[in-house]
C-alpha cells in the first residue's frame, strides 16, 4: 500500500494564487491537504470559504487561528492535528500559499519522503538565476555558508518552506522552540544533528524580482534566526573563556599552595594540574552544553586530548615560523595563531569530536 502523505499550508493574509495551489493539488488528486488560517481576520473569510471544499474533498482539514501567531505555530498546529486525526499519515510536505510551489515540485518532495524514511526532505531552489530577488540571493548565500559553519552540514536552500516531514519527526518537531519564521531554522538546526537532510531541485518562482511580496520581516526575523544560528557558537565561545579564566584562577590557587613545598618545581606543577582541570571542564561543558553529543564519553574524550594535542604543536610551530618570518611582536602572532585554530577547532570538535550522528 502506497504511503500516504499530506500536504500542509499555513496560510496568512493569502491572495489568489493561494487558491490556484489548492485548485491545481486537487486537480492533481493529491492530498489529504491541512491549511492553518494563521489569524488572516474577517477580510480573508471569503478566500477561506473558497477554500474549504476543496480541502475538505482531499480528505483534509482547514484549521483557524484567531489571531496571527506566526508560522511556526501554524505548522505545528497542523502537525498536531495531523498526529491527532489521521492515523494513516506517514509524512506531510509543508508548502508556502504564495504561490512559489509549484504542484510538480510538490510531488518531487512527496516521492523523495516516501523514498527516504529517516530523513528531512528539503525542496531547493537556485538562486543564480535573474528572477531573484537581490535580497533573497545574497541573503540565502549569507545564510548558507553561516549555517554550514556552524552546523557542520551543507544546507543549498536554508529558507525553504518546501519541506517533506516524517511522521516521527513531526511529534518532535512539537517540543522545538520557535513560533514565527525562526522554527523553520531551528528546524533545520535540529535536523542536522538528528537525521540526513536529502535535497530535491525545485524551480525558483518569483512574482518580479523588484515587488515580491512576502510576510517575513527583514530586520525582525533575519535577528531571530541569526540569533538562533549563532547560539551554539556563543555557547563555544563562552566554554573556551570560562576554560581560560578557570586555567589562570586554578594556577594561581596551586602556584600558593606548592610553592612552600616544591620551591623549584612548583610553577609546572602548577600548570599541569590546572590544565589537566580547565581542559576536563571544557571537555564536559562542550559535550553536554555546546554540541550536545550522543558520541561514547570515551570516545570523544580520547578525540578530544588529541585535537588539543595536535593543536598545541600546531600553535607552537605556526608561532616558531612566523616570528622568524615576520617583524612582528611574538605576542600578537600567538594571539591571530590561536585565534584562526580556534575557530577551525570549533569546526574539528563538531564534526568529528563530538558527533551527534553518523
Amino acid at each position: 500500500m502506497e504511503k500516504q502523505v499530506g500536504i500542509v499550508i499555513p496560510a496568512y493574509e493569502p491572495d489568489d494564487r493561494f487558491l490556484a495551489l489548492l485548485r491545481d493539488l486537487d486537480a492533481a488528486g493529491i492530498g489529504p491537504i491541512y491549511v492553518v488560517d494563521d489569524g488572516s481576520g474577517p477580510a480573508y473569510k471569503a478566500l477561506f470559504d473558497a477554500a474549504a471544499p476543496l480541502v475538505e474533498r482531499s480528505g483534509g482539514a482547514l484549521l483557524h487561528h484567531e489571531v496571527n501567531r506566526g508560522k511556526g505555530r501554524a505548522l505545528k498546529t497542523a502537525f498536531q492535528y495531523c498526529l491527532e486525526h489521521n492515523a494513516d499519515l506517514t509524512a506531510v510536505v509543508t508548502a508556502d500559499s504564495d504561490g512559489q510551489h509549484t504542484v510538480e515540485c510538490i510531488k518531487r518532495v512527496i516521492e523523495a519522503a516516501r523514498q527516504n524514511p529517516g530523513a528531512l526532505i528539503l525542496g531547493v531552489r537556485k538562486f543564480d538565476t535573474e528572477e531573484v530577488p537581490w535580497k533573497s540571493r545574497y541573503g540565502n548565500r549569507l545564510t548558507e555558508k553561516v549555517f554550514a559553519y556552524i552546523s557542520g552540514v551543507h544546507v543549498s536552500d536554508t529558507q525553504t518552506g518546501l519541506r517533506g516531514i516524517q511522521r516521527d519527526y513531526m511529534a518532535q518537531l512539537l517540543e522545538l522552540k520557535g513560533e514565527r519564521f525562526e522554527f523553520e531554522m531551528r528546524m533545520l538546526l535540529d535536523a542536522a544533528d538528528r537525521c540526513p537532510i536529502v535535497e530535491v531541485p525545485i524551480r525558483t518562482v518569483y512574482d518580479s524580482r523588484e515587488n515580491h511580496q512576502t510576510h517575513f520581516n527583514p530586520l525582525k526575523d533575519s535577528i531571530r534566526i541569526y540569533r538562533i544560528i549563532g547560539a551554539r557558537f556563543f555557547r563555544y565561545l563562552f566554554s573556551s573563556l570560562s576554560s581560560c579564566v578557570l586555567d589562570l584562577l586554578l594556577f594561581s590557587i596551586f602556584c600558593a599552595v606548592f610553592k612552600p613545598v616544591l620551591p623549584l618545581l612548583y610553577a609546572a606543577a602548577a600548570t599541569v594540574l590546572a590544565r589537566l582541570l580547565s581542559a576536563s571542564y571544557n571537555y564536559l561543558i562542550n559535550y553536554k552544553l555546546v554540541f550536545h553529543s550522543k558520541e561514547k564519553i570515551g570516545t570523544s574524550a580520547l578525540r578530544y586530548v588529541l585535537l588539543a594535542s595536535i593543536q598545541m604543536l600546531c600553535s607552537a610551530a605556526l608561532v616558531t615560523v612566523l616570528v622568524l618570518l615576520l617583524p612582528v611582536p611574538e605576542t600578537l602572532v600567538k594571539a591571530l595563531v590561536d585565534t584562526v585554530l580556534f575557530f577551525v577547532s570549533y569546526q574539528i570538535q563538531q564534526r568529528m569530536v563530538f558527533r551527534k550522528r553518523q
